[in-house]
């Protein structure tokens, strides 16, 4: 039997990125550190929720992360 060998995920994507139920794939909003002093407290609350990524990006963020989507 050959041997079968594991891939490397990408640590910066590890870190980044999670998968909901349904295989989508999430982000947090960036620009959150620029200006922060400015931003009111309501401002900086909306940066928590997770944004689902574009489907163009999906196939780029199944190489980076092949095993993920099994978890």
């Amino acid at each position: 039997m050959a041997k079968k060998y594991k891939i490397k995920s990408h640590s910066g994507a590890k870190r980044r990125f999670g998968i909901t139920g349904t295989d989508l794939y999430t982000r947090r909003k960036n620009r959150l550190n620029n200006h922060r002093m400015r931003k009111t407290k309501d401002a900086l609350g909306d940066f928590d929720e997770m944004l689902v990524v574009n489907k163009t990006h999906t196939s780029r963020l199944k190489k980076l992360l092949p095993y993920k989507q099994y978890l």
